[in-house]
């Protein structure tokens, strides 16, 4: 501790520092524990209070908040709002986002983090640790009784209502022994504190626990904010838990020849959780599947990959059980696999967690497992739940009607937070409501007593200043496994802050997240993921599967970022022509029409530029952000974002922000060139070369940050199929037209192929066809001209199905071969005067851009059939 932290917070000090009780706030609100100071606070005039257990608000912080503020930094709380600032740039750049309506045309809306974590003294962990352990074997013996002999149901120890009458029970997994013995691979506990300290738990999950990704990029980002604090509180770390829990998983699948094949399966970009998604599977190393990647084929599951199917051996699953297989769940979703649960059955796959441990979630549930301890571990629960009435039970209900007032309802068979109400919130008459239903429905309901949450200190910025207030939190701890017979409990958790005034820690209204720090006095685990050691020799090297779906995203990507940079530069030289010199030209002028109206920036409708200047520019203008237009720049934007998004695991954070800021930069910049109806040329077009930059960013993002797999390769295809039937169109339109004979048609040709500088480097001030067709058509070294496009295509393609084994290397290729244009030839005129070589080359390539997306299609998405045939042939 340096000189200055000792001036602040000296070690013999025995009340708050000035420079602490500056920024502190009263402690937490009466009936709450405080976790700063480490007691309850309550009016001193309260005569239930006990002076051992009361805090004031100029109680010195616990020991380890004393710690933590000390190692704050040489200045202070004077520093807290910078690392504020730092680390709401930190959850931006890293795109951290939380989807809490899963609206696919919605924005995401960005992580919630809190500056302070959560302290957890060794003692405290110990407690919680064991407290957990125990629970989590409880569940696994509950769920092995349900799916197997059913003594606790015939004991009347669980109540069929509750199992086999929740839609989370699976009539379809009774007698099935999961592959590997283990049904439950992780499971989550919500904790909360009561006002003595203790802690209670509200609520398991056990489907599809979410948290592990956030929990983890909450911990990278609070411990570089305070990385001298991380130390000096010995804080345990992570990454040792999550080896477990995949080297258990590995152990527990089927007999694979090689290393068995496990795969995070998620329902999809729009999922509120579909960041974590990614992040995990980037973490782990696994590959992050959607349904629709897999197939059941003989009661075995394989991903559909470039290179044919794959069998899988172990699903991490992000899904919850009734979306799993439509063939015996729900039939109208298409998040899931058909088949899966037969293959489940059969033994053929390992599924974390098993199928069928939903009604575990329930929290009528909660009641009854003292008992169900006592039975089945001969023990009493060291780690109590709040108090529950499940109100099927008459006698139950009926001594709870009464205290609904200070108790929460929540639903039984469905979300329990998003249902949740606080009596406390009712008037009298809303409680004789709600007593009306629970009468009616009584299984319906679950009623559980109400707890003052724990609140913990937060970093706010006030009107009245700078200061540190509570706000309630909810603590989710998980349990993984850890082998065939044993559990860990991860060192850590994700800590969740209520919203507002009410004790509900949900980030669906609005709370936030707070990193977990729990102290050990051993030694800390310097285990990583991010780094194993194996000798280089020993090192052989595998390419990254890539699964169909990722490969079709990735070859829609390449193409709307190709379309993207086309159209804007197309809509820039109109509104430049439209505003230039050349205005009056009318071969430049039909030329401009009937290229903006083949790329769909002008409806057919709309005049000419040749006639109505001015309106055409208009229509130009007002179209270009228009998202309900398929082939408006705005529109080609947000599917490059929509594309990317569903491959974000593969893309770099800088390519994704890259993405988002061009989009959202485009988005605003032409609301404002169109505002009040101006419709400015000015302004649109410093808003298009703005775009400019940034496309020539995500392609060179593109080029030079992505590894060269097959899921590249397609991508670059599409780029260049996109750009091959783009400037052939364009150029057999500036040649029908006549724009390319008049000198600013010439030049507007030349502009389009992005080859002014290249061009008059070459040929100086020659506006001649041969120079033109040389550089744009037969350039072997311009990667703009048609014949490098087409080369470069055919390369590609050889070597994408040479990568597949057991492919017959492409003979019949739809795109054209280059080798056979001449100069010669193209620049012959027919009888009529026509370029007919030219145009017919031209055509050749529009048509190759059409037939090459579908067969790229047929032969590498579809998985319809077993391909026999190669692209083209």
């Amino acid at each position: 501790m340096d000189s200055t932290n000792e001036s602040l917070f000296g070690a013999q000090a025995e009340e708050t520092p000035p420079a602490l009780a500056a920024a502190l706030a009263p402690p937490a609100a009466p009936g709450h524990y405080d976790e700063l100071r480490g007691g309850v606070s309550a009016p001193a005039t309260d005569p239930h209070s006990t002076p051992a257990t009361l805090v004031a608000s100029h109680a010195m912080p616990t020991p380890a908040w004393s710690r933590f503020f000390e190692n704050v930094g040489r200045e202070g709380f004077d520093d807290l709002n910078r690392r504020t600032t730092d680390l709401q740039r930190q959850v931006r750049d890293n795109g951290i986002t939380y989807n809490v309506y899963a609206d696919q045309g919605g924005p995401q809306r960005p992580w919630s983090l809190d500056l302070f974590p959560l302290l957890l003294t060794p003692q405290c962990w110990q407690q919680i640790e064991a407290g957990v352990l125990q629970r989590v074997e409880l569940l696994e013996r509950i769920l092995d009784d349900v799916y197997g002999k059913q003594e606790l149901l015939a004991a009347n120890l669980l109540p069929p209502a509750l199992v086999q009458g929740h839609p989370g029970y699976l009539r379809a997994m009774h007698g099935v022994r999961p592959a590997g013995g283990r049904r439950l691979h992780i499971a989550a506990f919500d904790l909360a504190r009561d006002p003595e300290g203790a802690w209670w738990v509200v609520s398991q999950r056990t489907q599809a626990p979410s948290g592990l990704g956030y929990l983890l990029e909450n911990r990278l980002i609070i411990s570089r904010l305070f990385p001298s604090a991380f130390r000096d509180l010995n804080v345990q770390r992570l990454a040792a838990t999550y080896r477990a829990l995949l080297e258990s998983m590995s152990a527990m699948c089927p007999a694979a020849a090689d290393e068995p094949r496990i795969v995070l399966l998620t329902p999809g970009p729009y999922n509120e959780t579909y960041f974590e998604h990614a992040y995990l599977a980037r973490y782990l190393g696994l590959t992050l599947v959607e349904g629709s990647d897999l197939t059941v084929r003989d009661e075995r599951l394989y991903l559909k990959t470039l290179k044919g199917l794959e069998r899988v051996h172990g699903v991490l699953k992000r899904l919850d059980d009734e979306f799993l297989d439509p063939l015996e769940l729900r039939s109208d979703s298409r998040l899931g696999v058909p088949g899966l649960l037969q293959a489940v059955r059969a033994g053929n796959v390992m599924v974390a967690n098993a199928p069928g441990s939903g009604f575990l979630e329930s929290t009528g549930l909660l009641g009854f497992l003292p008992a169900l301890s006592r039975k089945l571990l001969g023990e009493e629960l060291k780690l109590p739940a709040l108090p529950t009435w499940w109100c099927g039970e008459r006698a139950a209900m009926l001594s709870v009607l009464p205290q609904l007032g200070n108790c929460v309802i929540k639903p039984t068979y469905s979300d329990a937070l998003a249902g949740a109400v606080l009596g406390k919130t009712l008037s009298r008459r809303q409680q004789d409501e709600w007593a009306g239903r629970i009468m009616r429905e009584p299984d319906q309901h679950t009623v559980q007593a109400y707890l003052p949450l724990g609140q913990m200190p937060t970093w706010r910025t006030a009107p009245s200043g700078d200061r540190i207030l509570p706000r309630s939190f909810l603590l989710r701890v998980f349990a993984v496994s850890d082998g065939a017979q044993g559990w860990r409990v991860l060192p850590g958790g994700l800590t969740r802050l209520a919203g507002g005034e009410l004790d509900i820690a949900s980030m669906q209204r609005g709370g936030s997240s707070a990193d977990t720090w729990v102290q050990t006095e051993g030694e800390v685990d310097r285990t990583s993921l991010l780094h194993h050691e194996h000798p280089s020799v020993d090192t052989p090297h595998r390419n990254r599967t890539v699964t169909s779906r990722a490969a079709e995203n990735l070859f829609w990507l390449g193409r709307y970022t190709e379309r993207t940079e086309n159209t804007a530069r197309l809509a820039r030289l109109a509104i430049a022509s439209l505003n230039g010199e050349d205005q009056s030209s009318q071969p430049l002028m039909a030329w401009l029409t009937d290229v903006a109206v083949a790329n769909a920036l002008v409806l057919p409708a709309v005049p000419a530029a040749t006639q109505a200047r001015r309106v055409f520019e208009r229509s130009l203008i007002a179209g270009l952000c228009n998202g309900d237009e398929s082939h408006s720049v705005g529109f080609n934007l947000a599917a490059v974002r929509s594309a990317a998004g569903a491959v974000r695991e593969r893309l770099s954070q800088e390519q994704w922000n890259l993405i988002v800021e061009a989009e959202r930069t485009f988005t605003q910049g032409c609301a404002d060139a169109q505002a009040d109806g101006d419709y400015s040329a000015v302004e649109t077009l410093r808003v298009l070369e703005t775009l400019s930059g940034h496309t020539a960013a995500m392609t060179g993002a593109q080029t030079d940050r992505m590894t060269r797999d097959d899921g590249w390769r397609l991508l670059s295809t599409g780029r260049h199929l996109e750009r091959m039937g783009f400037l052939a169109q364009a150029l057999a339109s500036a040649f029908e037209s006549g724009a390319v004979h008049d000198e600013g048609g010439f030049e507007a040709v030349v502009a389009l192929f992005d080859s002014t500088i290249t061009f008059h480097a070459q040929y100086q001030q020659r506006h001649d066809i041969p120079a033109l067709l040389d550089l744009l058509v037969l350039d072997g070294d311009n990667p703009r001209s048609l014949g490098w496009v087409a080369q470069t295509l055919r390369n590609r393609l050889a070597k994408l199905a040479g990568s597949r084994q057991g492919v017959v290397p492409i003979m019949a290729m739809p795109v054209p071969d280059p080798k056979g244009w001449t100069l010669e030839a193209l620049c012959v005129r027919d009888a009529q005067g026509q370029h007919a070589a030219l145009l017919e080359v031209l055509q050749q390539c529009v048509d190759a851009s059409y037939r090459l997306s579908d067969d790229l299609t047929a032969r590498y998405f579809a998985h319809s059939g077993d391909g026999r045939y190669s692209v083209g042939a």
